[in-house]
């Protein structure tokens, strides 16, 4: 159970998660994904990312050799459809949602924030990467995050992706309403089964005590749609991180 001033800190994190798409705040140092600002240096860039490097629960992970367990419950989405505003953030295309709904987790409920986009995806399984990934961020009422991952796979064209894909903002600080609003149910795959383990924000502060749900069924993206998201960002994936004696768990018997 996180302490009180880590709660807090949490529930700070989420709301400029929130607002602004960037995972730290005004005065920090800046970061990218390669060269003298890449993902090995994040933590000699600032003393607020020390946890990059010295956390014990970093993502994302290579998923391997999940444990069975019974008392995984399935994940309740309680998603609803609404206003959305499409943001260039300067490290990936986010959506954020006002009244995106919520999730039921073993943990407790959640309210979904945003979802942002990650080329290749974050999460290896059994060394594989997807083309691309969606972060569906969430925080409870205690500040607390969960993040659910959904995977993309090439083939056929997303309708869900098409209508934010559409409206995403070239230059980095742009912002633009979605017509219509959105339905972050429209991402999900039908069959929900998923790994779950324990982990940390992907980008700086890379702060931990975030519960992490990954979608083992991908689902589909075309050619041309990876094609046009990578045109802004070829390439903003943190590499993989031990695990540290963690535990992933999947449903079963």
């Amino acid at each position: 159970m996180p302490t009180p001033t880590r709660s807090l800190s949490l529930l700070a994190l989420a709301g400029a998660l929130y607002a602004c798409g960037a995972a730290h705040a005004g005065d920090h140092a800046h970061w990218e994904y390669k060269g003298h600002a890449g993902a090995t240096h994040w933590a000699e860039l600032d003393k607020a990312f020390e946890t990059c490097k010295l956390g014990s629960e970093q993502s994302p992970i290579d998923i391997r050799a999940a444990k069975k367990s019974g008392e995984l419950p399935a994940i309740g989405f309680g998603y609803t459809a609404g206003d959305a505003e499409v943001v260039n953030n300067g490290h990936t295309i986010q959506v954020n949602l006002p009244a995106g709904g919520m999730v039921k987790l073993a943990s407790g409920d959640y309210k979904l924030l945003q979802f942002h986009f990650h080329t290749p995806s974050e999460e290896k399984v059994n060394g594989h990467a997807y083309p691309l990934v969606a972060h569906m961020v969430h925080k409870n009422d205690a500040g607390e995050l969960a993040v659910v991952g959904v995977l993309f796979r090439e083939g056929k064209e997303n309708a869900a992706l098409a209508k934010v894909f559409a409206a995403m903002p070239k230059e980095e600080g742009g912002k633009a309403a979605l017509d219509g609003g959105f339905d972050p149910a429209a991402l999900l795959p039908k069959t929900q089964t998923y790994w779950s383990f324990k982990g940390s924000l992907t980008t700086p502060p890379c702060s931990e005590g975030v519960k992490w749900q990954v979608l083992q069924t991908p689902v589909e993206l075309s050619k041309a749609q990876l094609a046009t998201f990578r045109k802004l960002y070829p390439m903003n994936a943190r590499p993989v991180q031990p695990l540290n004696g963690r535990i992933v768990l999947t449903a079963g018997g």
